[in-house]
């Protein structure tokens, strides 16, 4: 059993910063890779940033200069420092863990958090 635990998120102003926090604890081997994807209600869930197991990071151009992602493979853990926020970063942000298992990859997600940006 894997679980995904995350904190952090909540309210801020446009050009504000928030942090989110994600941990993974369980039955875990095989990490590809850690990421974070965001939802706004009525559209699909989209990609945000993943780090690879070897440290490689990747990020959508939405985000690109504005949003770091860092992560402890020993740890299991990932976090998402968002900086300049915008309006149109306002969703419900998850975690996810990607494991790959004779030959098959499995996804594993947090429980979601709020980022709601305003003025």
């Amino acid at each position: 059993q894997v679980q995904l635990v995350q904190s952090g998120g909540g309210l801020a102003q446009p050009g504000g910063s928030l942090r989110l926090s994600c941990a993974a604890s369980g039955n875990i081997f095989g990490v590809n890779a850690m990421g974070w994807y965001r939802q706004v209600p009525g559209k699909q869930r989209e990609w945000v940033a993943t780090i690879t197991s070897d440290g490689m990071t990747h990020y959508a151009d939405s985000v690109k200069g504005r949003f770091t992602i860092a992560g402890d493979n020993a740890e299991n853990t990932v976090t998402l420092q968002m900086n300049g926020l915008k309006l149109e970063d306002t969703a419900v942000y998850y975690c996810n863990l990607e494991v790959r298992r004779s030959g098959l990859d499995f996804h594993y997600w947090g429980q979601g958090t709020q980022v709601t940006v305003s003025s």
